[in-house]
């Protein structure tokens, strides 16, 4: 048996393929077009004079090097490093190095670039898979070289790590304020206040007449559509210095307790570090309430007046534009239905403005309650009001007590403390079964029916707190009703004898008209004063 000799394998080189380092087209080499890339994330005097220097110190460096071009320098200030989303002078870098305008770019550090590994290792591998590279000065590493992605990844993981860190001191900081009790508003957003030498807020007199307006116009029966357009056409800017209003922004100034120089903090919290995501603060983690934080613009009863307001109309669904006095205020007897503007004869001599039951003509068999002209309505509430003056002396001395048993929560507040320690004691006891029934076996019939009773428990609870919340809006809204109502009749004489707007904003709040002729006016602290027909039909 002849043995085969064995086969060595042929094998042959094939060299890699350099790029060529010059033109082809040209005897010259191409130069390196070279870019550098610059950050500074907060305003600090300090932070804007090393955002110049690098500017200026890559810009040299670039152009005192004979075989670089320079391709730009590209600079982010105020612009947070955790992610590279609202960077706009870091993304148009990228897209120019990705349309092949760059082939370096210099940085200063791994943190400079982003604070994030995924960004930045993203990013670094889209552009070496494009040819391009990136030298971080700091760490002296260049993303060509075989151990930079190593280093990067090492590099920019401590980096992300600080911004944690960093996020972390931050919000422990602005939580010891919070507990401080140190309150800061959004200057440049925020209408009626500008900081003060010390940090706190001070009013803007001019921005806080506005404030005053809204929430004037709020309590007039206005809505916040309707505020919205009237400050637009008045040529009055909004917190964000915009022409024009929104319902939103109206809505937003009507409930910011700030405005009447208490302060509640934490309403947003900040979810993730490298998103910057924030979400609305539902009992995830505390809150801190400051009253008398800084000068109030609006009075803190008129403000809870608003915020009960703002609960009727929304639970009733009465958002009126209110463009007429008398809008939403007129009711009838008969059918229960609201009287709204008509106009009578348009277009010829016997034109005129009646109000009317809007259901007058939609039921079967019709409404039957009479219409009204304004002089009638304004005859009647002159004629309810006055009836109410000549007994100023004895509605003054009755309404002492009544004000001061609204003011008494004492009740209230005896009551909700228990109910809160009850909450307390009820999740207490729902935490410790959770953890038996995960740490022992169980009948889960059992466990189920015991938990149940424990969530209906604090359900109880809660509700009821609730209501109390409810209650003492309600008490709180009425004695400010009546203490504007009082003060109406103290600053008038014996008798009014003119309609005037303002006096029936603040003291009705409502007309009901009956088919036998009565006019019934409610005012706002709850009385009633009927007029006869005799004397409003006389207008």
């Amino acid at each position: 048996m002849t043995g085969t000799a064995t086969m060595q394998p042929a094998v042959t080189v094939i060299p890699a393929r350099e790029s060529l380092p010059f033109n082809v087209f040209s005897n010259e080499e191409r130069k390196r077009r070279v870019a550098a890339y610059g950050r500074v994330s907060t305003k600090d005097e300090e932070q804007l004079t090393s955002y110049e220097a690098q500017i200026d110190t890559f810009t040299k460096r670039i152009k005192a090097n004979p075989e670089w071009e320079f391709a730009g320098m590209y600079a982010d200030r105020d612009r947070t490093g955790t992610t590279t989303k609202r960077r706009d002078d870091f993304n148009r870098m990228i897209a120019d190095a990705l349309a092949g305008k760059i082939d370096l770019i210099l940085t200063k550090s791994v943190s400079r670039f982003a604070r994030n590994t995924v960004d930045t290792l993203q990013t670094v591998r889209l552009l070496k898979e494009h040819g391009v590279e990136v030298y971080f000065e700091k760490e002296n590493i260049y993303t060509f070289d075989s151990k930079g992605e190593l280093l990067i990844t090492i590099m920019s993981s401590l980096a992300q790590e600080e911004s944690r860190s960093i996020s972390e001191n931050v919000t422990w900081g602005q939580r010891k304020r919070m507990q401080d009790g140190k309150v800061s508003l959004p200057y440049k957003h925020f209408l009626g206040y500008a900081k003060g030498k010390d940090g706190v807020p001070v009013i803007v007199e001019d921005e806080a007449e506005i404030i005053r307006l809204i929430y004037r116009l709020f309590l007039y029966g206005k809505s916040p559509s309707a505020i919205a357009t009237m400050l637009t056409d008045e040529g009055i800017l909004t917190p964000g210095g915009k022409s024009g209003w929104r319902p939103n922004a109206v809505i937003s100034i009507l409930t910011n307790e700030k405005y009447s120089g208490n302060a509640l903090l934490q309403k947003k919290y900040t979810v993730d570090f490298l998103t910057k995501k924030q979400k609305v603060n539902e009992g995830e983690i505390p809150q801190y309430y400051v009253r008398g934080s800084h000068p109030a613009i609006i009075d803190p009863e008129m403000f809870d007046l608003v915020q009960y307001e703002m609960k009727q109309r929304k639970e009733t669904g009465r958002w009126t534009s209110s463009v007429h006095p008398f809008s939403g205020k007129i009711f009838c007897g008969e059918c229960g239905g609201v009287y709204g503007s008509k106009i009578w004869h348009p277009g010829d001599e016997y034109r005129r403005a009646v109000w009317q039951c809007n259901e007058k003509y939609r039921a079967s068999k019709g409404c039957r309650a009479t219409h009204l002209t304004e002089a009638q309505i304004q005859a009647a509430f002159l004629a309810a009001f006055n009836d109410r003056l000549d007994s100023k002396a004895e509605i003054l001395e009755a309404y002492d007590e009544v004000l001061r048993i609204l003011t008494d929560n004492s009740a209230l507040d005896t009551e909700a403390a228990t109910l809160t320690e009850e909450c307390e004691v009820v999740m207490e006891l729902s935490r410790k079964a959770v953890q038996e029934n995960a740490a022992t076996v169980q009948d889960q019939d059992e466990y189920r029916r015991k938990h149940e009773g424990l969530v209906a428990r604090y359900n109880k609870a809660r509700a009821r707190l609730s209501e109390i919340e409810d209650e003492r809006m309600e008490r709180t809204a009425k004695r400010t009703n009546i203490k504007r109502f009082l003060q109406s009749l103290v600053k008038y004489g014996d008798m009014v004898t003119e309609f005037e707007e303002e006096l029936w904003y603040i003291t009705t709040d409502s007309i009901t008209v009956y088919d036998d002729g009565r006019l019934v006016v409610t005012f706002c602290d709850g009385a009633e004063v009927e007029v006869a027909a005799e004397i409003w039909k006389a207008a």
